[in-house]
């Protein structure tokens, strides 16, 4: 995501700017992030800079409700490079509002996240997604509470289709056929982002995670299978998605992407929802759809890829517990957790929190069914950096090297 209109709540401008600068660094400082040690004041450390607004309502209103407790809100560039030093230093966070990925992962096996299951909190949230999150550690328990679910999607222009009879599509084929019918009317089928390789990641994982073996990452780890082997077809498929862009496709980031598509400049964009929020910043009256992308011909076989977007966690070594556990309740609670997903456009992880934004329509029926499966590389070795792998490869077009490369990353990084 990007980190515009990042703050961190409690300090003063210079100060937020000394933090950035030695966040950037890696050499953070306890002065420079303010962190709360005193009863009755907590720090939150939130990685979601499209969150930001809404976090800064909210926590207004739990301080009203809770006058003897204060929450500071911390909002850093680079937060998984944050988050990993302040742990070596023993200065986490009271609580951490992340997605749940590898630096959850190094957190909660590292043993600085405190154990929820006995908290009363892990009741409110769906089993599913408690398992979802579980797979990510080497550790038994529950260490975060999933809070809000995102998905990979296509987000479309509903006025573009509905001049050209486009219907959304079901099947691989169906979706080549609409983009292609797109270039042939003289509208750029997708506006890619690739110079943020990080979006690169959106297609992809919406076509490893529907193409890949369900068991591919343990099967890879004991050396039963490779890239080389399982991944052709992604890297075949990346390609053609990228034929059919725009000019720039790796001049043009994420902020570039949302911006052009709000102004009609594509048919389509293969994001995420979180970004429709800042689609429709830039463009208000966009009329959005959004669809899973078809990865396979068996329309049945197709499946969203949906991940925990934001957990909560809490520092083991907080010593505010009580007041972060208080905290994280006033979120969970119906009405709370309803207007942040409306806000922010996701989907609750929590029972009887439902999305009924009719953006969703179409996406509906796969959390109804079931279809729904987790991004691949949250399953790979940490540290392969694989998003500028798959950079590189675009920009070369050298698919057997690059599948080779995918391999040997990962058996260099798992022997570190």
């Amino acid at each position: 995501m990007t980190t515009n209109n990042i703050r961190e709540a409690g300090m003063s401008r210079e100060n937020w700017n000394i933090g950035k600068a030695a966040a950037m660094a890696g050499g953070l400082s306890a002065l420079a992030l303010a962190s709360a040690a005193t009863a009755g004041e907590i720090e939150l450390f939130q990685t979601k800079a499209e969150a930001h607004n809404t976090y800064v309502a909210l926590i207004a209103e739990f301080e009203a409700a809770h006058p003897d407790i204060t929450v500071n809100l911390v909002e850093m560039p680079d937060a998984g490079t944050v988050l990993r030093t302040r742990m070596v230093r023993g200065d986490l966070p009271d609580i951490i509002a992340t997605d749940g990925n590898n630096t959850f992962a190094d957190l909660a096996d590292a043993g600085v996240l405190l154990e929820v299951s006995d908290t009363g909190l892990a009741s409110a949230v769906q089993p599913a997604y408690l398992d979802m999150i579980a797979r990510l550690t080497e550790v038994e328990g529950n260490y975060g509470l999933p809070y809000t679910a995102n998905a990979n999607t296509v987000l479309y222009n509903k006025e573009i289709f509905e001049a050209n009879g486009w219907s959304t599509p079901t099947t691989w084929d169906e979706f080549i056929a609409v983009a292609e019918a797109s270039r042939a009317a003289g509208i750029t089928p997708f506006y890619h982002t690739y110079l943020d390789s990080w979006t690169l990641m959106v297609p992809w994982n919406s076509l490893a995670s529907n193409i890949q073996s369900a068991d591919f990452a343990a099967a890879r780890a004991s050396g039963d299978t490779t890239f080389a082997e399982q991944y052709p077809d992604v890297a075949d498929k990346m390609l053609q998605l990228l034929a059919l862009g725009h000019e720039d496709n790796f001049g043009a980031g994420y902020d570039d992407g949302n911006r052009a598509f709000a102004n009609g400049e594509s048919a389509m964009l293969v994001q995420g929802v979180w970004a429709i929020p800042a689609v429709q910043s830039n463009n208000p009256e966009i009329n959005i759809g959004a669809f899973a992308m078809p990865v396979l011909n068996d329309a049945s076989q197709n499946k969203l890829i949906s991940g925990v977007d934001t957990l909560f966690a809490i520092s083991a070594e907080s010593d505010n517990i009580d007041d972060s556990k208080a905290f994280i309740a006033f979120m969970q609670q119906p009405e709370i957790a309803t207007r942040f997903i409306n806000e922010q456009k996701q989907f609750s992880t929590l029972n009887g929190v439902f999305q009924s934004d009719p953006i969703f329509d179409e996406l509906k029926p796969y959390f109804e069914s079931g279809r729904i499966t987790s991004f691949a590389d949250h399953y790979y070795e940490a540290g392969m950096n694989v998003s500028t792998l798959i950079q590189e490869f675009l920009l070369n077009g050298d698919k057997e090297a690059f599948l080779q490369k995918l391999d040997s990353e990962w058996d260099a990084v798992a022997q570190r």
